[in-house]
């Protein structure tokens, strides 16, 4: 269906207001019409002609190959991908009782995403006496190459020798977060610079290195391309290189395999199928392995600052908490005789899941083999609900995170930074190029996770920061009377959280303020979600539906259907004002470096972004991407992102089980009775324009009707 022009909305709402929506009010808000929805976005990602899959079966980023952002070509992927497929899946098993694409989906995962033993061959001979050689992350990618430094210990890997004995293997079984689908660079995989999908890297230099200041390189370095040592000594100093392979696991994907599989075995379960059938146990194990994710980088000790802290021996070096990155790599000689393993010492809260760590720790079937893997989660668990406490702002939003290793260093924090367990207080963990908790998305992804923790489990204290935090969101989404919506995009920040505890402050010298609004269809999805939690958790334990978060959810998904419904998904317009640094963007390489890329591209100092994907050039969307650049203009897309396009699928899934008249809720331990769901309307979000007297959104039979009468009476040009 072609776009509703928003001009022609607002002229039929200011002409037919009081008829529109005492129609939309008069029409029942059932399950079915919702798990339609579903089940239409489904089909539109699983049909060939819109391209959301490779030949392979390989979910791309986005459908469009043209989008430069975490991925730096549309048809890489991502483990946030495929953790949206097995979540999608999921759902479609609920509502079909057909579990095999849930099964196809974690087999193609298994095959294409977790590297293989042959990808990962030397892990034998990993010590977990010493589990890495220490190298310093730099402030900015000029500082780099970093030199390793022998003389700084690390500590004592706790999980490897448990897991090595559980699983039989000494090889890590999670997912590498990247992979060229199409082989696009012309890496492929061990070297042979043609299988597809193959593991590749980007982003290697500090927080100031933005996607647009990456190097691409492969996840095997078999120096066949870069320069004479491939591609680290743009990243690592080092008197000898040697042949290698290194992977990076991003843990909040894993965490989204385990809490997508946990409702998969409940549904499964509800509906008398016995979830031994389905790949839980695999789930579990990822689950397990993704405890690395809870230790420091060099597994040191909470407050380390200065590098020559004491070393962590057994559990001590955990934090606890689901940080940004594992990894793992060796030796590609398998007669060289060495590998390594890094947990990370930098914490962002929009990574955590209390879903899974309370899966892990309490769900029979879920529960890791290992001795301690359900003791961990259950710590993490209770790390990651104080976490939320002490980051959340005197309005409500949550803050950024904590580290500990100030930049990455370990250096001395400044004095007066507030710390947690250890860690210092940061605004901006990770990167900063834009500052990593500038994102509303961040707020709207973490927060669903706890909004189903809270409906899962009734926990007091995150109820508690969950109806602060919605009283914020809903002081901020805007619903004019044309139709449309608009939602956070971008936040500043000020202050900082008081040292934590173990007790809420409130926070009052903490403060965030939103400095642009959006109408981004994925986030916009994953705050319905958050909204539908949070009210059917009221349904669940109190018995009656929090009204107005139910209303503001319904209105977000109608209007997203009405506004944005095309032929390949869901898509809103987006105006990419950063693509001008395709053409004003360097990539520092340093001044003794030298080498190409697989298609002859060189790598040298004074290279732009484009320089080193001149592929891009033959991409049919760049001629007006250029064009745009030349008249000093951003050009605007409509993108179909995998994760976004899944994520509104299950929006409307959730609304039509948990919310819709006719909703059948399943939680923890099985069915609920639903009582109390009386189908409130209301909403209370800010308003404008015609709005403002808290109008609901027009049923999509309303809106259709209104534009078929003005098509046949050509009122549009």
């Amino acid at each position: 269906m072609p776009r509703t022009p928003r001009t022609f909305i607002a002229a039929a709402l200011a002409a037919l207001v009081a008829p529109a929506v005492a129609r939309a009010e008069a029409a029942a808000a059932d399950a079915t019409t919702y798990e339609q929805r579903f089940l239409r976005l489904y089909a539109d990602l699983h049909s060939p002609a819109n391209g959301a899959f490779s030949p392979e079966g390989v979910p791309y980023h986005s459908a469009e190959t043209l989008i430069v952002e975490a991925p730096d070509y549309g048809h890489e992927t991502t483990s946030e991908a495929f953790s949206y497929w097995i979540w999608l899946e999921a759902n479609y098993g609920r509502l079909k009782k057909d579990w095999a694409p849930l099964k196809s989906a974690f087999a193609k995962l298994e095959q294409v995403i977790v590297p293989t033993d042959a990808d990962q061959p030397t892990n034998s001979f990993y010590n977990a006496s010493h589990p890495a050689t220490f190298a310093a992350e730099r402030p900015t990618p000029e500082q780099y190459p970093s030199p390793l430094e022998a003389g700084v210990a690390p500590g004592q890997d706790p999980l490897f020798d448990e897991l090595r004995t559980t699983y039989g293997t000494p090889d890590v079984y999670g997912m590498h977060w990247l992979l060229d689908v199409d082989d696009w660079y012309g890496f492929g995989n061990r070297g042979d610079g043609t299988s597809r999908p193959s593991y590749l890297n980007t982003f290697q230099r500090g927080p100031q290195e933005s996607v647009w200041e990456t190097i691409p390189q492969p996840s095997w370095e078999a120096f066949h391309w870069g320069g004479t040592a491939g591609y680290l000594p743009l990243f690592i100093l080092d008197g000898n290189y040697a042949r290698q392979w290194r992977y990076t696991d991003a843990p909040d994907a894993d965490a989204r395999v385990v809490q997508a599989m946990y409702w998969a075995q409940e549904w499964a379960h509800a509906q008398g199928v016995d979830p031994v059938t389905l790949p839980v146990d695999k789930a579990s194990r990822m689950g397990d392995y993704l405890r690395y994710s809870l230790f420091d980088k060099y597994f040191k000790q909470p407050g380390c600052t200065s590098k020559a802290c004491p070393p962590g021996t057994g559990d001590q070096s955990a934090h606890s908490l689901i940080s940004w990155y594992y990894a793992w790599g060796g030796a590609a000689d398998p007669n060289a005789g060495w590998a390594f393993r890094i947990g990370c010492s930098h914490v962002h809260f929009g990574y955590q899941n209390p879903v899974a760590a309370w899966a892990l720790s309490t769900v029979p079937a879920l529960a890791p083999r290992s001795p301690n893997g359900a003791r961990d989660w259950g710590d993490s668990l209770k790390r990651q609900l104080e976490f939320y406490q002490w980051l959340q702002a005197a309005e409500g939003a949550i803050a950024g995170g904590a580290t500990n290793s100030w930049n990455g260093a370990y250096d001395a924090p400044p004095p007066g930074t507030p710390t947690f367990h250890g860690l210092a207080y940061d605004e901006a963990p990770v990167y900063r190029d834009p500052p990593s908790n500038s994102w509303f998305g961040w707020q709207a992804w973490s927060m669903e996770r706890l909004a189903e923790y809270r409906y899962l489990t009734n926990d007091a204290a995150a109820g508690a920061l969950l109806d602060k935090w919605v009283g914020w969101v809903k002081s901020q989404v805007r619903l004019p009377g044309d139709g449309s919506y608009q939602i956070p995009a971008t936040l500043a920040w000020s202050g900082a959280p008081d040292a934590w505890t173990g007790t809420p402050t409130g926070n009052p010298n903490l403060h965030v303020t939103v400095t642009a609004w959006t109408d981004d269809v994925g986030v916009t999805a994953s705050l319905a979600r958050a909204l539908i939690f949070h009210s059917a958790a009221a349904k669940r334990w109190s018995g009656a539906a929090n009204s107005e978060s139910k209303g503001l959810a319904q209105n977000l998904l109608d209007r997203m259907w009405t506004l944005y419904k095309d032929d390949r998904g869901i898509s809103s317009p987006e105006a990419r004002q950063d693509y001008d640094r395709f053409f004003t963007q360097t990539v520092y390489v340093p001044p003794n470096f030298s080498g190409a890329m697989p298609n002859g591209d060189p790598i040298r100092p004074g290279v732009s972004f484009l320089d080193l994907r001149s592929k891009y050039r033959d991409d049919p969307e760049f001629a007006r991407v250029e064009a745009a650049h030349r008249a000093g203009q951003a050009p605007v897309f409509r993108y179909h992102r995998f994760w976004a396009q899944a994520e509104v699928a299950m929006a409307n899934a959730d609304f039509g089980r948990l919310l819709a008249d006719g909703a059948s809720e399943v939680g923890a331990g099985g069915s609920s009775d639903g009582s109390g769901a009386a189908a409130e309307k209301g909403c209370g979000c800010s308003t404008s324009g015609a709005d403002a007297g808290g109008i609901a959104a027009l049923s999509l039979a309303a809106v259709r009707a209104l534009w078929r009468r003005a098509r046949a009476r050509k009122a549009l040009r």
